[in-house]
């Protein structure tokens, strides 16, 4: 059923590392056969996520405990990223129209030193580490040495980043970030890597805990972005958990970080009852940095089924004007080996009072055509951006 009056509002929800397999050039990347959704639900022995269900999960790859179903008012497909890399801001920068052709600088052997001796010479201690690692065997390795030296733990991975974990104990966190903002402006030309992670942490020898004030520092975006364009046409943007950072804080009328998903859940909410058009575009990092990276499927099905229990609260908020896109980054499958993020296609799903069936869009050739979509629906300029919107046939009326 179309209205004729405009949408006012849209939440966008990225469920970071929410891949569905399948994609065309996973073997490529090292990740032929990945697929963390449909693995966790198998580890898991199931998933309980009814919400989930009713929007067409279960169409979109093999997830034991949800059958292929979808209700009225939903419209569900898959996403392939065309952009080279698998990284969250590879990621986010497809959604938002930004698509790269070339994939951002990694080092898979550790930075070299004409990049490590600027930054320790700018901060006036040298580093440990300085190798690929997972960020919480590097802490069990390095983190009492860390508290005996005050020389900060910097490791990379697959993605392009350069991450600096310090205690708060040792390095109060205003240092941190001064030193990752350095490590940012240092990080130019050949080695401007997506993105400097400060990587704050606390406890004792043998309990290490990463602590929730993680910052990332990203590099500019090349151009301006579905979020820039929404603001032109007069609608509001609000950013919820990093994708501040992910964006440089371009074309954000407003932000908050979050500490946990539900406290990311809950500022969405938030920005959902102002007033007027706006955009809440929320990013749920725990599937990722908490379960996915941790090869942790138990607790990653656990985080679903969280979420899928707080989304009939989203969709109230949404209210009859809006609507509700969920998606993912890339994926990351916990079943595997590796704790590296996988190349995978991502869900598309959608709920909104406007959508008069259940509406399968099918497999789309880039993660911009969501936000192609989205632009649509706002009334905004899209020209020039990559993506094609799937705007009719949901049949959802823009401004």
């Amino acid at each position: 059923m179309t209205s004729s009056n405009p949408v006012r509002t849209v939440l966008l929800i990225v469920c970071d590392s929410w891949g569905v397999g399948d994609a065309p050039d996973a073997s490529q990347y090292g990740d032929q056969g990945a697929d963390t959704i449909g693995h966790v639900a198998a580890a898991a022995g199931g998933l309980g996520a009814p919400n989930l269900a009713s929007m067409g999960l279960g169409h979109l790859t093999a997830v034991e405990g949800i059958e292929p179903r979808a209700e009225v008012g939903t419209a569900h497909g898959r996403l392939t990223e065309r952009s080279a890399g698998k990284d969250s801001m590879t990621g986010h920068w497809e959604i938002a129209g930004l698509v790269r052709d070339r994939p951002l600088p990694a080092y898979p052997r550790g930075f070299p030193p004409e990049i490590v001796e600027p930054f320790a010479r700018a901060i006036g201690r040298s580093v440990l580490g300085n190798v690929p690692a997972s960020g919480t065997a590097i802490l069990d390795e390095l983190g009492e040495e860390h508290m005996r030296t005050g020389r900060p733990i910097l490791y990379t991975s697959a993605d392009s980043v350069f991450q600096l974990a310090a205690h708060v104990d040792v390095v109060p966190l205003q240092r941190l970030y001064e030193w990752s903002r350095t490590a940012r402006r240092l990080l130019t030309g050949q080695h401007a890597v997506g993105r400097v992670i400060a990587r704050p942490f606390d406890g004792r020898p043998g309990s290490f805990v990463r602590r929730p004030e993680r910052r990332d520092f990203a590099t500019e975006p090349p151009a301006d972005s579905l979020l820039d364009r929404l603001q032109r046409a007069g609608v509001a943007t609000y950013g919820v958990g990093k994708i501040r950072d992910l964006f440089a804080g371009r074309g954000l009328t407003e932000s908050r970080y979050s500490v946990s998903d539900q406290d990311g859940i809950d500022d969405s909410l938030t920005y959902l009852s102002r007033p007027g058009r706006g955009l809440v575009f929320t990013n749920l990092v725990d599937f990722d940095s908490k379960f996915a990276h941790r090869n942790d499927p138990a607790g990653y099905a656990r985080n679903i089924e969280a979420f899928d229990r707080r989304i009939p609260e989203l969709q109230r908020a949404v209210g009859e004007d809006g609507v509700l896109f969920i998606t993912g980054d890339h994926g990351c499958d916990p079943t595997t080996p590796s704790t590296d993020h996988s190349r995978e296609r991502t869900p598309v799903l959608a709920w909104s009072r406007r959508i008069g069936g259940a509406v399968d869009v099918g497999t789309r050739p880039c993660f911009g055509d969501l936000g192609a979509t989205i632009a649509e629906i706002l009334a905004a300029d899209f020209a020039g951006l990559e993506g094609e919107s799937f705007a009719a046939d949901l049949s959802v009326a823009g401004a």
